[in-house]
């Protein structure tokens, strides 16, 4: 039987398609002062950020959860296989594909992108500019444990508005992140137990009703 993924060898298989642009010799990388948000210069501000990274359980961000107890009818979840949309447009629904995605080692997709729609929502410049921050470091930066599978192109787009971060400045990336969810990991997820027990259940309830 093959071995399972750890979720190192999942985030490298699924970044393996990502190129990297090549970069002439003696010629320095961009923003490789000791501020910069990528930290990609060796200086003791990059070595900080990655400790912090690892002391973190979790992030601002991270604390967007469900706010109701209500659980999903069986209606809804039919729907729910009908349209991701649907789903993500759900506080349960979101709530289930986090569990699964979580049990493939790829929750930072659904974090990244609740953190976005909580960004496109900040109209205040100054907080626009922290969690603007809080973003890419938890998400973007190479850095980070929770790095999102994002392209070179998109990944480049992100760096050239760092200097003039606005809410919507990760549209794009949000969008591919979503587009990965919905055609990648959304199909299992539908033939996962997480869902298919859920779903067994409320109809086991109606027909007992």
């Amino acid at each position: 039987m093959p071995r399972s993924l750890s979720g190192v060898e999942m985030r490298k298989r699924q970044q393996s398609h990502m190129e990297v642009p090549p970069q002439a010799p003696g010629q320095p990388r961009p923003n490789t002062c000791c501020l910069c948000w990528c930290g990609c210069c060796k200086c003791l501000w990059s070595e900080d950020m990655i400790e912090r990274s690892e002391r973190q359980a979790c992030t601002k961000m991270d604390s967007i959860e469900a706010t109701d107890d209500q659980n999903p009818t069986l209606e809804e979840l039919v729907s729910w296989a009908r349209s991701f949309e649907m789903m993500m447009r759900s506080t349960e629904g979101r709530e289930l594909f986090r569990e699964f995605l979580r049990s493939e080692y790829s929750e930072e997709n659904l974090l990244f992108w609740l953190a976005c729609e909580d960004l496109k929502r900040e109209t205040v410049p100054a907080v626009v500019d922290e969690k603007a921050r809080i973003i890419y470091e938890d998400y973007v930066s190479i850095l980070s444990p929770k790095e999102v599978s994002l392209d070179s192109r998109v990944r480049e787009g992100i760096n050239m508005t760092l200097n003039e971060p606005s809410n919507l400045m990760y549209e794009e990336a949000q969008l591919q992140i979503y587009t990965l969810m919905h055609r990648d990991s959304f199909p299992r997820f539908l033939n996962s137990s997480v869902y298919r027990d859920l779903l067994a259940s409320r109809r086991r309830s109606c027909l007992d009703t």
